[in-house]
């Protein structure tokens, strides 16, 4: 059996046949639907809207928060990059006027301020002095820089016009990536100076390196015209020109979210002041938003199972409501055609007991005639030896009496209609209940074996009812059975202070998939042929009102056996006496 049909209502096919203007009020199925939706509103309804309200909320709040991180950090390096450059600035400001021109002109002296800045600050490479023309007139470090002229160089146009300079990361004559620092000092004389100062990029990378950055984050400078300025982990290298557009200038630290090929980035940039540098903060949103992701994981599979169980319980729960009115309405229905059956039958039974009564008058006038004329005819000689003429008033008298016994048999029936405890002989009742059948069990060649175990007392019971029980069960046997069939009743005495009473045909036999539904009020697999489906469902009320019991035993294309049991005692008669 398949899951479905194993949840399956059993309301879902039923169709009320006789339901008549009120169809509606008997549409189970449309009941049953309503009411899950109804419940399924009512319970599901807040739960989603707190889940995705829940959803927006925490996205919202993660969201904002990664903002918040991500400005925090950027605004960290922000203000260290600052420090570091104005550091270096002042540095060089402090030189060129704590020293004369001459002494800052002086080699040695020279190299003495150098050795001095690498050792309380660190990060310069050289020094240079530089006049006004762009000539270098003084110049000590690593490299063989002494009479470069710098008079083409943008920083030092820059440097003359502002009086100081921090240039971008270059290479310039060394091809090695450094930047520059330069203050302009003018002299008493009106003359002018540049101090310049390179600082290795080493130091400066390790400030942003120091940042305590993510596997999946990524900080670089960038100057204004988007030239990556330090190391970067995935968007390029020293001097290569960034794939991202250059963020907007802003005084304070920004963020914002941009696509980046199919990943959503999020960047937190800087303007560096007095610098043409930009601190660039990148974050995949992706790694970011996991935690979230992660614990969203878990409070979905939580509301999914939580709906799993509320689907389930308001399955059963409608489920078995409309199954409640619809089980009470087929209790209803059936005690309807209960009444209205035992209404026919008494009405029948009356009909039978006037019928009897009047067919029992001329019978009576017949037998009286009848008889008359055979003792009229045995006293003379002259037809007292005509045996065709007795022969032919013994057959009226012989049909008479057969009559007679089937008026009587019909009003049996009709008195026993009401409910009446009694003293019951099982042999009497079935060979009355046989006597209306026995017909058609000859016109059909059906032969009908019975076997009554000889010690049975009479015992308690309805008569009237277990002639309807036994009425009942033949009918169906022969409505089973084709035309030469066997049909076998046994009647037994238990141990158990029961009699057992056993119908047993070899018709068709019932399926095993309706083995379990025949008892069911309106179930009938011979509806096409005139079944109403009540027989075998009131036959087992009946026998349940009886304080009895019912087995079946069948197999489909052999045949059938209905095992009635019935107490010797009648338990429920007797509570009855002593009410």
């Amino acid at each position: 059996m398949s899951l479905f049909k194993a949840l399956k209502p059993e309301f879902l096919n039923y169709s009320a046949a006789e339901s008549g203007p009120f169809k509606s009020l008997f549409n189970f199925r449309q009941l049953w639907r309503s009411r899950i939706i109804i419940l399924l509103c009512v319970a599901l309804t807040p739960l989603i809207c707190l889940a995705i309200f829940t959803f927006l909320v925490t996205k919202h709040d993660t969201e904002r928060e990664i903002h918040l991180r991500t400005i925090r950090l950027a605004s960290n390096a922000k203000r260290t990059i600052s420090f570091f450059f104005e550091e270096r600035q002042a540095a060089l400001d402090f030189i060129v006027r704590s020293n004369s021109f001459d002494q800052i002109n002086d080699n040695s002296q020279l190299t003495n301020i150098l050795q001095s800045l690498k050792d309380s600050i660190g990060g310069f490479t050289d020094l240079g002095i530089i006049d006004a023309t762009g000539r270098q007139l003084q110049y000590v470090g690593p490299y063989n820089l002494q009479d470069v002229n710098y008079s083409s160089e943008e920083w030092f146009k820059e440097v003359s016009v502002r009086n100081y300079y921090i240039s971008d990361v270059y290479l310039g004559f060394r091809e090695v990536p450094h930047l520059i620092i330069a203050v302009k000092h003018t002299l008493p004389n009106g003359l002018t100076y540049v101090l310049r100062a390179t600082l290795e990029t080493k130091r400066f990378n390790e400030i942003i390196s120091n940042l305590n950055l993510s596997g999946t984050e990524d900080a670089f400078l960038l100057n204004k015209q988007g030239i990556i300025q330090t190391p970067s982990r995935s968007h390029g290298k020293i001097t290569e020109k960034l794939t991202l557009p250059v963020p907007a200038y802003s005084e304070r630290t920004e963020v914002l979210e941009m696509q980046d090929n199919n990943d959503r980035k999020i960047i937190g940039y800087a303007y560096i002041p007095e610098t043409s540098f930009i601190f660039m903060l990148i974050e995949k949103k992706s790694e970011l938003m996991r935690p979230w992701r992660s614990s969203q994981e878990i409070i979905i599979f939580f509301i999914v199972l939580a709906i799993l169980v509320i689907l389930a319980v308001i399955y059963r729960v409608a489920t078995h409501l409309v199954n409640q009115v619809f089980l009470a309405d087929l209790k209803r229905v059936q005690t309807l055609h209960e009444v209205e059956q035992s209404s026919k039958l008494a009405s029948i039974g009356r009909l039978a007991a006037g019928v009897a009564h009047e067919i029992n008058n001329p019978l009576a006038i017949i037998n009286e005639k009848a008889g008359l004329i055979k003792d009229i005819f045995s006293y003379k000689e002259e037809y007292k030896h005509d045996l065709k003429i007795i022969g032919l008033i013994d057959s009226v008298l012989a049909s008479v009496e057969r009559c007679a016994i089937i008026t009587k048999r019909l009003l049996g029936f009709a008195r026993h209609l009401d409910v009446s405890i009694q003293m019951v002989d099982i042999r009497s009742v079935i060979e009355d209940v046989l006597g209306f059948l026995i017909k058609e069990a000859e016109y059909r060649s059906i032969a009908v074996n019975l076997d009554i175990e000889e010690n049975i007392p009479q015992f308690e019971t309805d008569r009237g009812k277990l002639q309807q029980i036994l009425l009942n069960l033949v009918n169906n046997a022969f409505a089973a059975m084709q035309d030469n069939g066997h049909l076998d009743i046994k009647i037994r005495l238990l141990e158990e202070g029961f009699v057992s009473v056993s119908v047993k045909d070899d018709g068709s036999g019932i399926p095993e998939a309706d083995l379990k539904r025949i008892f069911e009020p309106f179930f009938s697999t011979k509806t096409k042929t005139g079944g109403t489906g009540l027989g075998l469902s009131i036959t087992y009320g009946l026998i349940q009102e009886l304080n009895g019991k019912l087995n079946v035993v069948s197999k489909f294309g052999v045949g059938s056996e209905f095992t009635i049991l019935l107490p010797l005692k009648n338990t429920r008669a007797t509570k009855g006496k002593n009410k």
